[in-house]
């Protein structure tokens, strides 16, 4: 039996709901060449709901997060290992969990690449919008879930 009264509702919330899905439109992206491994799943679903004050955003492609209107920040879960590297800068979160190499080449955009995990996570930072430190930050315990397989050293250690 039909309750009386409840598609009125359901019709007066669906003007809502569609005008707020035009004002965060679904961020487009292509999933990295690893998304589908379980550990980006395990990653992706503690990634934080806000970044440096910006809003998480729906994304259309596996292992994905974006943050901001417009976007400031975005992460690929299941990229590629990076092998070890002079020519990018190693630095360890402050809590000491995730290693990352970060290329500055394209400053202010900046492309934060997560070292000893596999698989990696890249992401790409608008520092114009948000500082890289505060988001690798915040995305630590997310990250961290990925399995370690090695650490950044230091020059001492490279020679």
């Amino acid at each position: 039996m039909r309750r009386p009264g409840r598609s009125r509702v359901a019709a007066a919330f669906l003007p809502v709901v569609l005008g707020l899905a035009a004002c965060a439109p679904v961020v487009a992206l292509q999933p990295a060449e690893r998304a589908a491994d379980p550990a980006c799943a395990e990653v992706t679903v503690r990634l934080p709901d806000e970044i440096g004050g910006l809003e998480q955003r729906e994304t259309n492609a596996q292992a994905t997060g974006a943050w901001g209107e417009p976007v400031a920040v975005v992460l690929h879960c299941g990229v590629p290992a990076p092998p070890p590297t002079s020519e990018l800068r190693c630095v360890t979160t402050p809590g000491g969990v995730v290693d990352w190499l970060i290329d500055d080449s394209n400053a202010p955009e900046f492309v934060f690449t997560s070292y000893g995990r596999d698989p990696a996570v890249t992401v790409v930072v608008d520092y114009e919008v948000v500082s890289g430190a505060t988001v690798v930050s915040e995305l630590d315990g997310a990250v961290a879930r990925l399995p370690q397989v090695g650490s950044c050293i230091g020059p001492e250690e490279a020679q």
